[in-house]
């Protein structure tokens, strides 16, 4: 595929792309793809795989299985099997991949299949004339687009339990904040969750010469039972067919009838998008964590305060005693929330005017993917509550880049402009007076 080439303007007006894509994670990257190939002058914005190359730990696996975490491009060349073929790595069922060699991938996606990233750091998404955006970058001047898709990524959305939130950055921090965790080694540090990211955390944790604690509000910690072969007899498909999110007729219709998803009632699906494939350990991990990482279960954090260069923790025990913690650092593995209002790149009015679904924070969205206004689509975790739970996992980029592209075109087709050619917009635009809290990636 020809990669776009990007010459500079002499004259007073400001080119109009049809797409600009705001984020380079998976989600991005393939809706760059998809739309490249559909003949759309599109711009992907981020820092490629950022959230897979910056913070995830070293040392970290890849949770699903390779051939359920594709990225996406149309012709389907661009696999994570091609790509390890030709660099002599395993890229098979049952055996997990390093985070490192994944983000590797992506990059190798993000080079072969669509336009080139363009690695800017996005402050501002604002409608902007007739029926354009503006999208303000740090570098450089803003750009102007027919319609955007925001596809940042679980970043935004970090949760943090409310007893945590005033602890300082070297107290308490979120299982995305580090890349390196050796500068624990030594201290005792204190893991808040029961899921997949708590537990590898924890174990790294302890590999690396630190003393890991996990504590869980639930009663005990749930662990995927190995994978079953894919070569099965037709029985064993029947009863329990493979899918990109597991095994079972309720896995496999989550990742493969998203559009199916989206036609329940509302609170339905935000049901499914916060409950379905909830926390779990991989199979794979369970021999090196239990036996290695202390674990309180059934204890439920109500306070938490900086004593000293420590942290005191205040729980509840599993028969409602009172339980004290003194720790050198608390980590919070303890996930995203999707919600509009904390996106705070999305011009405010605009924001607050969007539809959303049921009771939640997140957009309502078309078949499409477009919110309640016309050109902005999204993409990724943010909907979940629409399209259900495959929307969490970059198996569920294939279908939201193919689908999200096509909504494209018909908002497109629908404002009378044609694909693939530029637009005179607005004059020069004059420097922002100032930048808001900025998303790269």
């Amino acid at each position: 595929m020809n990669r776009t080439q990007r010459t500079p303007r002499t004259d007073r007006t400001q080119h109009v792309d049809d797409l600009v894509v705001i984020g380079a994670g998976p989600y991005g990257l393939s809706i760059g793809a998809h739309a490249a190939a559909a003949g759309l002058d599109v711009r992907v914005l981020g820092r490629p795989m950022a959230s897979w190359r910056d913070h995830m730990p070293e040392g970290m696996f890849l949770k699903s299985e390779p051939w359920a975490s594709n990225l996406s491009d149309p012709a389907g060349r661009h696999t994570l099997a091609a790509y390890c073929a030709g660099r002599g790595l395993p890229a098979e069922h049952g055996h997990p991949m390093p985070i490192s060699a994944y983000a590797d991938y992506g990059l190798w996606f993000a080079r072969h299949s669509g336009p080139e990233v363009e690695e800017r750091t996005v402050t501002a998404v604002a409608p902007h004339g007739d029926g354009c955006f503006r999208i303000s970058t740090l570098e450089g001047p803003p750009l102007l687009a027919r319609t955007v898709a925001l596809a940042v990524g679980m970043l935004p959305f970090r949760h943090y339990p409310r007893a945590l939130r005033p602890l300082p950055a070297e107290l308490c921090s979120h299982s995305t904040g580090h890349r390196d965790l050796a500068r624990f080694r030594g201290l005792d540090v204190t893991v808040i969750g029961g899921g997949q990211a708590a537990m590898e955390t924890a174990c790294l944790l302890a590999e690396l010469g630190a003393e890991p604690r996990l504590v869980a509000r639930a009663g005990g910690l749930n662990w995927n039972t190995p994978v079953k072969p894919l070569a099965r007899g037709l029985l064993h498909r029947l009863r329990d067919p493979h899918s990109g999110l597991g095994t079972g007729w309720r896995n496999w219709a989550y990742a493969e009838l998203p559009a199916a998803v989206r036609r329940l009632p509302a609170g339905k699906r935000e049901r499914i998008a916060a409950t379905a494939l909830g926390p779990a350990g991989a199979w794979w991990l369970r021999e090196r964590f239990e036996g290695r990482v202390p674990v309180l279960l059934g204890h439920r954090l109500h306070d938490a305060a900086a004593v000293g260069d420590r942290t005191r923790l205040a729980l509840t025990g599993a028969a409602g005693e009172p339980v004290v913690l003194d720790t050198g650092h608390v980590i919070a593995a303890t996930g995203f929330v999707p919600d509009l209002a904390r996106l705070d790149l999305l011009d405010q009015n605009l924001r607050a005017a969007l539809r959303r679904t049921g009771r939640g924070g997140t957009p309502e969205l078309s078949a499409g993917f477009e919110s309640s206004y016309p050109g902005l689509f999204f993409a990724g975790l943010v909907t979940a509550p629409s399209f259900g739970p495959s929307m969490r996992f970059v198996h569920g980029a294939g279908f939201a880049a193919g689908r999200l592209v096509r909504g494209v075109r018909r908002r497109l087709a629908g404002r009378g402009a044609q694909p693939g050619t530029s637009g005179a917009g607005a004059a020069a635009l004059a420097p922002e007076a100032g930048h808001p809290k900025s998303f790269m990636g």
